[in-house]
This record gives structure tokens, sequence and C-alpha cells, in this order.
């Protein structure tokens, strides 16, 4: 068995089963960003998921799944480790394709809060193990879709480009091998953490609204 294989085994049991996981040996953990792309692909291979899109966090990316995007207002569990961030989805339009370098055009904007998390018993320091554990994908908390996509965006007071923001997300994607129509493009860590009032957190995205989660 791999070096990879062998991590993604130990990650996907610890996901599926929600216990924490010790530290990799160092025989086992990735060694470095690419091994840790492998093995976040390789965990969600082993467990039958199907990733939807990418997530983007503090400049790492990893996959994101379908069943952690959840409503606004809902409750994001269960969660050992959370930190919660301001952060912005866009639904591709069309193929996101690795050999064009053009702005990606979105069917749909959501306004967000991403709650990362992790599957060790202390947060990993090597960046291969933040990869390889999903890039601490914990729930991503969407509002409605915006139909019109707006060129700015609000949040806790900034405004901020939404094509500055996806773009380095696309780029990634581009550099995996592209995305296929509908697939996510997830920006998060747009904010510091968000406080926490016994275990509410809000984001607040001016006209857009107010995207609200429970954290348990």
């Amino acid at each position: 068995m791999t070096r990879a294989a062998r991590a993604a085994s130990w990650l996907a049991e610890a996901l599926s089963t929600g216990r924490p996981l010790a530290a990799l040996p160092p025989d086992v953990a990735p060694r470095g960003r690419a091994e840790g792309e492998r093995v976040a692909l390789a965990v969600l291979d082993a467990l039958g998921i199907v990733p939807c899109g990418l997530r983007m966090l503090h400049g790492t990316i990893g996959p994101m799944i379908e069943t952690r995007l959840l409503p606004s207002g809902a409750t994001a569990a269960p969660l050992r480790h959370p930190v919660a961030t301001g952060a912005l989805v866009g639904v591709l339009a069309e193929v996101l394709r690795p050999d064009e370098d053009s702005r990606p055009r979105l069917a749909a904007l959501h306004a967000a809060i991403d709650i990362s998390d992790h599957r060790f018993t202390h947060a990993p320091e090597a960046r291969g193990a933040r990869v390889a554990d999903l890039n601490g994908l914990g729930f991503v908390v969407a509002g409605p879709p915006m139909d019109d996509p707006p060129e700015q965006i609000a949040l806790e007071g900034r405004t901020l480009r939404v094509r500055d923001v996806l773009a380095p997300v696309a780029a990634e994607a581009r550099r995996l091998g592209g995305l296929p129509a509908g697939a996510l493009l997830v920006a998060a860590g747009l904010t510091g953490p968000l406080p926490a009032d016994d275990g509410a957190v809000a984001a607040d995205f001016g006209p857009a609204g107010r995207i609200s989660a429970r954290i348990a």
C-alpha cells in the first residue's frame, strides 16, 4: 500500500466514524501540498464520495462535498474544532476548462459562512497534513442564490470584488483539470474568525443579507 493510500485509509475512517485521529506517523504523513491533495481525493474515493467543487481556505485547496453544504440558519454538527469565517460560493454556469484563463461565468452566487474543522486530536501544523484532511472542511452554510451575481459584495463592512475573490479558486481548479458546469467554487476565510455567541455565528453581507448558523 502506498503512503497516500495508507494516509487516506486513516483519514477516511476518522471522517466516517467521527473519532479523532492522532498525528500521522512520519512514514505516512503527506510530504507537501501535492501529496496532500492526492490523499484528500483518495479519502473521498475510499468513501465513495464524488466532490461537487473546490474550496480554498488561507491559500490552500481541498474538495467540496455536497452533504457539507447547509442552508442559512442550519445547525452544523458534529464539529470538534470549529472556526467560522465569511465565505462566498460561486456556481459555475459553464465548464471550467484547464486550458483557458478567461473569467469563470457564474450561474449564481451565495453569501456564506465557512466552518472549518479537522479530524485530528490536535490541529496539524504541516501543510501536507492540513490539505490531506480535506483542507479542514467542516461545513459551508450558504444563503439563497443570487441569480444575477453582483460585481461587488459587502461583508462585515468591507467591499469585496467577487472576481478577485473567486479567481484564485478558479485558477486552482484549472490546475487540477477543470470543473463541470454546476460545480462550486468556495472561497473561505474572507474574514477573521467570527465570534460564536452560545453556539450561534453570523456574518453581515449588507444588501445580500445576514447569514447565520449554529455550531454543535
